[in-house]
C-alpha cells in the first residue's frame, strides 16, 4: 500500500483558526490536504448539505474574511474572491473526508483529527498553568506588601544615623594635667 504525501500534523495545526469561539479551517486549506480543488470540495459540501449542521461548518462573514486574509499571510488569494470562504470544525472536517471518499481524505483526516487533538492538548496543559499560576497567586497575594515592608525595615536600619548621639554609659574624664617650664 502505497503511502500518501501529507503534511506533519504540526503543520496542520498552524492552519487551525480560532474563530467564533471555535477551532476550525478554512476550506481552501481542507482541499489542499484532501487533494481537491476547493470548488470541488465546496460542491460535494453542497450535495450533501444535511451532514454539515452549523456546528459542523460554517460561512464566514466579509469582516470575518477580511481579518483572516489580513492576518494568515497564505490566505492572501481570498482577498479578491467574490465568495465567502467556509471554515469547519473538528467535526466537519471528518465528515468532509466521508462525503469526498477518496483515499486521501480519508487518510488526511486522521491527520487533522491528531493536530486538533494536538492543539486541544496543548491548549488544556497551559490552561493547568495558568490555575496553578492563578492559585499561586492568591497564595502570596498579600506578601508582596510584607516583603515591601521589610525591605524597607532593612533600609532603615541600614541608612547612618543623622546626627552622632551622645555616647553613653559611664564615661571617665580624666583630668588635664598642666605642664610647668622649669
Amino acid at each position: 500500500m502505497k503511502k500518501l504525501n501529507l503534511l506533519p500534523p504540526e503543520l496542520i495545526e498552524n492552519k487551525i483558526l480560532f474563530i467564533r469561539g471555535q477551532k476550525v479551517m478554512i476550506d481552501s486549506d481542507l482541499a489542499v490536504l484532501y487533494g481537491v480543488t476547493t470548488k470541488a470540495l465546496n460542491q460535494a459540501v453542497k450535495r450533501n448539505v444535511d451532514r454539515f449542521p452549523h456546528d459542523f461548518m460554517f460561512e464566514l462573514t466579509t469582516s470575518e474574511k477580511d481579518e483572516v486574509v489580513t492576518n494568515c499571510d497564505h490566505l492572501k488569494k481570498l482577498k479578491f474572491s467574490p465568495n465567502l470562504p467556509k471554515v469547519f470544525t473538528e467535526h466537519g472536517a471528518l465528515m468532509l473526508a466521508s462525503v469526498l471518499n477518496s483515499k486521501r481524505a480519508v487518510e488526511a483526516s486522521v491527520y487533522v483529527v491528531r493536530a486538533f487533538v494536538r492543539l486541544r492538548e496543548f491548549l488544556s496543559t497551559h490552561q493547568e498553568i495558568a490555575i496553578k499560576l492563578k492559585e499561586l497567586e492568591a497564595k502570596f497575594e498579600g506578601h508582596d506588601e510584607q516583603i515591601k515592608s521589610i525591605i524597607e525595615a532593612i533600609n532603615q536600619l541600614l541608612l547612618p544615623p543623622e546626627k552622632p548621639k551622645r555616647q553613653m554609659g559611664f564615661q571617665v574624664k580624666e583630668p588635664k594635667q598642666k605642664y610647668r617650664n622649669r
